[in-house]
């Protein structure tokens, strides 16, 4: 291809990076602004025009996805495959780096990598053999410390000077100082090692690092704001001898300092490579005008370090709405009857998407979504009910509702950690099987059996008291009061807070949900009981997706909507201590990153975007005041607030609700919901475009629940399902 005819499908500034091909560029790139674009058109320039080998060029990603996307998207402008050039996460590259010298550092070619569940196994080992206490300390809380050090560049012997005065750190430093110790005499790595040992590799053996710098003429990274300090290092020391080094990112959309980004890595880049140039990519070709200058006015109150101010060139667009809800129910309710209205006026369920600040937050909206028979999927994680530790408490209350359970007893039995091991418990299984008994009444008769030698014996007593606790608890305690029994009397939560991860963080937060949803249920139903709750979220969580992925309304946290965009954007629980978070109020730099997580958040909506919040919010079980968010206030000039009104649970419509004196329009790239007007009766076999032959075993006004061949029971909505009848 021409070298015109390539560059004339860029912008200005595109072609202007593209084109400087020699020496440090910074690429600040606005959301939407195109950067893989650009990343993608300058390394086929230099293979194209410039004649450079794919050999010498290496570009570092920080996601397989991307990193493919990238490889696929050279390789198509190009018209032949590019596989022998280096276009890798940070993590695959110091793979390959390692595989061949990692010999230089002591490591065989053929280490081994351990992931989570191996370094948890080791490094119980390290603490059983420090005697460190079982109390105070949780493997996995350990090895987020480690994580950090190292990401940090911390050696073992420097934790160890640093917090020798520090009892708690100190005992971690010695954890750390031992597991290094194991994973070297085992020949392994973790991942965190991946980049240190490279790190390490460059420094002690400068002739295997000028190796990879003779190999790499020139250096890309992608998504340089989320670099952390030993990427940072291994950057700096590959692209040392480069002809051209290209880092491309937004020290606006820097969202990951909790897991060691550090922004400091894009604002002195000028500083750290000297004769750097900076090129501005500030024109969106992703979000309309109203949407933008929400954006720019909303981050334009953080610090103005190299500024941007996104722009575009269409013209038009829907006002960014907002309106806040006496409660959080409310917030719920009136969201998806908004989807429902657009939905009717010609807008596809699967162009909405719902972003939170906490995976908690979705619980809500899933209920909502499911009352009114709407697809959904949540993006990045699991459905609220089927989040591991909200299953756990479910089986607890399982049990204590009908002790008979043997399948949530089996579940709990050892939930937390409590000396009954499988082995234990298959030898109760299969005596209570033996005499036609079930599971509890074998542990309950344990003592006075003795047919029966079982070594946990004073484990399982313990575990039978506890359940007799819960279930004489449950004759004069509320429901959420029950569920929070359970959490404190089982140690469960105890067990989540001695981890100390952002894991068991999300998990706490999603537990303290399940309480608010306990004494909601409660709230509305009086009368009802355990048992009646309990087949009410069975019947919730056994609701299945109704369609297809791409006509399902996506739910997800907004860290894990980065890179994602959407026609029409709901942020929602926009409170002080929620977004942003209470985590934030101590410092500013904490401030400042939630300023840019809504940021990021605004930026995925191409056409609508509508904004939310409530006056109350029901936490851990109690209904407790909220107040708007003061990312609210700083938009209150380029958005419109929507006045107060109550919201109706049978409101179908969605008139009037988020739309204020704002005509609503279809939005622009959506398809009309196909339907359904086939009608269907119990017995009639039909086919599913997914799930192939089926039967419908039950119908309730457009649901169905239909028995498929090899997949068992779904319920669907047979409007927009695509269903055909079986000729």
């Amino acid at each position: 291809m021409r070298k015109e005819s390539m560059l004339s499908r860029y912008n200005d500034r595109q072609r202007e990076a593209i084109l400087a091909t020699e020496g440090p560029l910074l690429v600040l790139a606005g959301a939407g602004s195109g950067k893989t674009r650009v990343v993608t058109g300058k390394i086929a320039y230099l293979i194209e025009h410039l004649r450079v080998s794919p050999y010498h060029i290496l570009a570092i990603t920080f996601t397989n996805k991307a990193a493919k996307e990238m490889k696929d998207r050279v390789a198509k402008q190009l018209d032949y495959s590019v596989d022998g050039m280096w276009i890798s996460t940070f993590h695959s590259m110091c793979v390959r780096i390692l595989r061949r010298n990692g010999d230089a550092i002591g490591y065989d070619s053929n280490f081994a990598i351990y992931d989570s569940s191996d370094q948890k196994t080791l490094m119980k080992d390290c603490m059983n053999e420090l005697n460190m206490s079982k109390e105070m300390f949780k493997p996995f809380g350990v090895l987020s410390q480690i994580s950090n050090w190292k990401n940090e560049g911390m050696s073992p012997d420097e934790a160890m000077k640093m917090y020798f005065g520090d009892f708690h750190k100190r005992q971690m430093a010695e954890a750390y100082r031992l597991y290094e110790k194991k994973k070297r005499e085992n020949n392994a790595m973790d991942f965190d090692d991946l980049l240190v040992k490279t790190v390490e590799l460059f420094q002690d053996h400068p002739d295997v690092l000028a190796l990879y710098q003779q190999k790499f003429a020139y250096v890309f990274v992608d998504e340089y704001q989320d670099t952390n300090h030993i990427q940072y290092l291994l950057v700096k020391m590959l692209s040392e001898k480069a002809i051209g080094l290209t880092v491309v990112g937004d020290n606006d959309q820097s969202i990951y300092r909790w897991r060691g980004a550090d922004i400091g890595n894009i604002l002195s880049f000028e500083k750290d490579f000297p004769g750097a140039r900076t090129i501005l990519l500030e024109q969106n070709y992703r979000s309309t005008t109203p949407i933008l200058k929400g954006a720019n006015t909303l981050i334009a109150n953080n610090p103005a370090l190299k500024k941007k101010n996104l722009w575009t060139d269409r013209e038009g667009g829907d006002p960014i709405i907002f309106k806040e809800f006496f409660h959080s129910s409310e917030e719920e309710t009136a969201v998806i009857q908004k989807m429902m209205h657009l939905n009717y006026k010609g807008a596809s369920f699967g162009d909405m998407a719902i972003l939170y600040r906490t995976n908690a937050q979705s619980r809500g909206f899933e209920e909502a979504l499911m009352r009114e028979g709407i697809p959904y999927r949540v993006v990045g994680g699991l459905r609220f009910y089927d989040r591991m530790e909200i299953k756990d408490v479910i089986g607890y209350l399982q049990v204590i509702d009908n002790p008979k359970d043997d399948v949530n007893l089996r579940r709990i039995v050892n939930v937390p950690k409590r000396g009954i091991g499988d082995t234990t418990v298959d030898q109760l299984q299969s005596y209570a099987d033996e005499h036609g008994l079930d599971l509890f009444t074998v542990m309950e008769t344990l003592e006075e059996n003795d047919d029966l030698k079982i070594r946990a014996q004073k484990n399982i007593k313990q575990f039978v008291n506890l359940i007799h606790l819960l279930m004489n608890k449950k004759e004069e305690l509320s429901l959420s009061e029950l569920v929070e029994a359970v959490l404190f009397e089982s140690h469960y939560v105890e067990e989540l807070k001695k981890e100390d991860t952002v894991m068991s963080e999300t998990r706490l937060e999603n537990l303290e949900e399940f309480v608010s949803a306990a004494a909601e249920f409660q709230r509305g139903n009086p009368d009802l009981t355990l048992t009646d709750f309990l087949g009410n979220l069975s019947l919730i969580s056994d609701k299945n997706e109704l369609v297809d992925e791409d006509r399902s309304v996506q739910l997800m946290t907004i860290h894990g909507a980065k890179g994602l965009e959407f026609p029409i954007v709901f942020v929602v629980g926009l409170e002080e201590g929620l977004f942003p978070t209470s985590r934030a109020f101590d410092t500013e730099e904490e401030m400042e990153e939630e300023r840019r997580l809504m940021y990021v958040a605004m930026t995925r909506a191409e056409e609508k975007l509508f904004l939310s919040s409530a006056k109350s919010r029901t936490l851990y079980g109690q209904r407790k005041p909220a107040v708007k968010s003061r990312f609210i206030k700083e938009l209150e000039d380029v958005i419109e607030m929507i006045d107060n009104e109550p919201v109706k649970k049978n409101q179908k419509s969605g008139h009037a609700i988020f739309t204020g004196t704002t005509t609503v329009k279809p939005a622009a790239k959506v398809a009309p919901q196909e339907t359904n007007d086939v009608t269907f009766s119990i017995g009639d076999k039909l086919i599913h475009k997914k799930w192939g032959e089926g039967m419908v075993v039950q119908l309730k006004g457009d649901e169905a629940v239909i028995a498929f061949e090899g997949k068992g029971l779904k319920t669907l909505n047979v409007k927009i399902a695509p269903l055909r009848k079986k000729e």
